[in-house]
């Protein structure tokens, strides 16, 4: 169709101009591939779409791709803001904007889609291992989401408007769930959590409460890659890495050994670098966001590390945001987990209403992954910071989470079952037997990777396992350039996607991030299978 061929042509168009000048390479590559992908996934001829993406990736593996020179994307390019409307086609049928947005998609998401991918019909398809979706609950999760949709009626009233931040009993519901799952000493201010359409908006939603555009937001690396188009896409927001091995004492050579956990754990000296480099580009750091349990490396931060950033951030008047979206999903009693809520409210001395842990700390938090929901879109921040309270229930209006759903959501959270001696909630009980999962899954692909001798983190949390590949990287090129490499040839000849570390601004190249719950048993078996042929060869061949 006609209009499917216009906007391949604007892609590619754009893309070759792009290496033509030998500059923004990471944009123009992704744009030719989403750009060639979504403009043949509108045809229904599945076939031609696959060959288009496949020949797109060849050429983007080729020594002349390989050669163009590297650039940070746009949201953490230094003095770049995403209302500069340079080298954009002024004859474009879409804006700048939305341009550019494409262009901070993590590169591998559109690999994942572009390539051709396992099942029983493509026995010789790559393995998504990539992408944080846990596949392993379904049997639990979709009887018990029907069963509470039938106990709870639609009504009358959720037929009208809804509170935009939420409705008040999923608001109580919500907060008497994570008061338990996070173990809290103390009550949270109902009023003070808004429920919206994902973790994302919830996140976007917050961060246009407290910075403006081209504020800078502090994110200790690696770092979950899809943040930079999660805060620069529409918050306009500068990402700032804090790197951390240098201040951990860690040496930052290539040497092929089991790094320690704490190379990445972020402590005062790292933050005041990474906070004196953005003030002296222009950029003025707003927030530091932290994920924890953290991704991609499946662990978590000890409490003094918290306790450090949290006296931090109160000095400097930088605002914490917690991303906690994993923390139902700790599965291992060694990991050490506790909630930035409870350090923050241990360490404040505020005495407000809820935690009392004053303006400065935020809690995010979403039903997609502990409770493999993210088709649902239910997220839940938490703040204590009343001036944002207005703000973030008006903005909140864009992103509401359906009156149906959320109603199904009170349901689950409040529901109980009962056993032969006592009562519990039913979130409890279901939490039990997904971490006993992960922990069984994870142990699992961890023994492969010990009986191998690749290093990698002891994983205790989430859905990853940190990989140390550096063994295998090619001698010749950049950083960047070696690593694509590496991740083209797991991916190319041995049918393995994993995440790249670079791609999430690791300071070495060489780490991979393996989702070990984006696979049924049987693919993580062949997973592994893939794997060891995979090491004898580079090591045979070695």
């Amino acid at each position: 169709p006609l209009a499917a061929c216009h906007k391949l042509r604007h892609h590619i168009t754009l893309c070759l101009a792009a290496v033509q000048q030998e500059k923004y390479s990471d944009r123009s590559s992704n744009i030719m591939r989403v750009g060639l992908y979504h403009c043949f996934g509108s045809l229904k001829v599945r076939s031609g779409r696959h060959i288009v993406a496949s020949a797109a990736t060849r050429y983007l593996r080729s020594d002349k791709a390989m050669a163009t020179p590297k650039m940070t994307s746009f949201s953490s390019a230094a003095g770049t803001s995403l209302s500069d409307d340079s080298n954009i086609d002024d004859a474009s049928l879409s804006s700048p904007r939305a341009q550019r947005a494409v262009s901070l998609l993590p590169t591998y998401l559109s690999d994942a889609r572009s390539v051709e991918q396992y099942s029983s019909s493509t026995p010789n398809g790559a393995l998504q291992l990539s992408v944080a979706e846990n596949q392993m609950l379904e049997d639990l999760v979709v009887p018990a989401i029907q069963e509470f949709a039938k106990k709870r009626p639609f009504s009358a009233d959720a037929i009208y408007y809804q509170p935009t931040q939420g409705r008040e009993e999923t608001r109580k519901s919500m907060a008497s769930y994570l008061q338990s799952m996070l173990k809290l000493t103390g009550s949270l201010d109902e009023d003070g959590i808004v429920i919206g359409a994902g973790c994302n908006a919830v996140l976007e939603n917050l961060c246009l409460s407290l910075a403006s555009p081209g504020n800078g937001v502090m994110l200790p690396t690696p770092y979950y890659a899809a943040f930079e188009f999660d805060l620069g896409a529409r918050a306009d927001l500068s990402i700032v890495p804090v790197q951390t091995m240098e201040h951990q004492g860690v040496p930052t050579t290539e040497a092929v050994g089991a790094l320690p956990e704490k190379a990445y754990y972020p402590n005062a000296k790292a933050l005041d670098a990474a906070y004196n480099n953005a003030m002296e580009r222009g950029v003025t750091p707003r927030i530091l966001l932290i994920s924890h349990p953290m991704n991609p490396l499946g662990i978590c931060y000890p409490r003094d590390v918290i306790q450090e950033c949290i006296d931090w951030c109160r000095a400097k008047k930088v605002h914490l945001i917690s991303d906690e979206i994993y923390a139902g999903s700790v599965y291992d009693d060694e990991s050490g987990f506790v909630s930035v809520l409870e350090v923050a409210a241990s360490s404040s001395p505020e005495q407000t209403k809820g935690l009392g842990i004053g303006p400065y700390v935020h809690f995010v938090y979403a039903l997609s992954k502990d409770y493999a929901l993210s088709g649902l879109r239910v997220g839940a921040l938490y703040s204590e910071n009343t001036e944002i309270r207005l703000p973030l229930q008006k903005l909140n209006d864009l992103c509401c989470v359906s009156s149906q759903t959320q109603m199904v959501v009170e349901q689950m959270l409040s529901a109980e079952t009962r056993n032969s001696d006592d009562t519990a909630a039913w979130y409890q009980e279901f939490l039990q037997k997904s971490q006993a999962r992960l922990a069984d899954r994870s142990k699992k692909w961890q023994e492969c990777l010990k009986e191998l001798g690749i290093p990698h983190f002891k994983a205790t949390a989430g859905m990853f396992v940190w990989m140390d590949f550096r063994e295998f990287l090619p001698s010749d090129g950049t950083h960047e350039e070696r690593e694509r490499k590496l991740y083209l040839e797991l991916l190319m000849d041995h049918g393995l996607l994993f995440t790249p570390g670079m791609s999430m601004k690791n300071e070495l190249p060489g780490f991979f991030r393996c989702v070990y719950t984006a696979a049924s048993d049987d693919e993580i078996e062949l997973g592994m299978e893939r794997l060891r042929k995979y090491v004898t060869h580079k090591r045979q061949g070695s």
